[in-house]
């Protein structure tokens, strides 16, 4: 597939299932994201793969979460969180490690993240898996940063969820002449 192929078709999926990425397969789309542009050459992106029995843990940390963040959360609302970790065979959790101090401000440093968790998106679309790149308020809770193996004060810009395509999402619109301006 052509760049402009996967950047034209590629859409969130709906709904994914197994198989997961390879091995083979899932060590192509990290090295896609490190591949990511970055000011500096800090490569502040980090990357945790969640598989298996991983993703229960998540589950529970997201239903905890929930819990500390809504008290009154009754239990179809803690189960509804915790199967959020399902949703995919493979989760690849992706962080940004800030380096303070430095001439790169931080903002820089989290988007170099957000184009890592981009072009693993388009190589995963490129190899015929579907992904979803979701966050939710569980990716600013310190606690699931650290079961990632991430510091507290890292940002954790993407949780890609990656498998077979179950039910496809629809490539959007480029919505791209409404937010344009032109300056000659």
């Amino acid at each position: 597939m052509d760049l402009f192929t996967a950047i034209d078709t590629r859409a969130s999926a709906l709904k994914l299932c197994d198989p997961a990425p390879s091995h083979e397969h899932l060590q192509r789309i990290l090295q896609a994201g490190g591949r990511a542009p970055d000011h500096g050459k800090l490569a502040p992106w980090r990357f945790t793969i969640l598989r298996g029995e991983a993703r229960l843990v998540l589950g529970e940390l997201m239903a905890q979460s929930l819990k500390d963040r809504n008290p009154a959360a009754d239990a179809d609302e803690l189960r509804r969180e915790r199967n959020k970790a399902m949703r995919a065979p493979c989760i690849i959790a992706v962080a940004a490690h800030i380096t303070r101090p430095h001439k790169v401000p931080e903002i820089e440093q989290v988007l170099a993240a957000g184009a890592a968790a981009q072009n693993m998106l388009l190589a995963a679309h490129a190899l015929g898996y579907g992904a979803m790149w979701k966050t939710g308020p569980a990716a600013y809770n310190p606690a699931i940063k650290t079961a990632f193996g991430f510091a507290e004060e890292d940002h954790l810009v993407a949780l890609i969820y990656l498998g077979s395509i179950e039910i496809a999402g629809e490539p959007r619109a480029s919505a791209i002449e409404e937010r344009l301006k032109w300056m000659e």
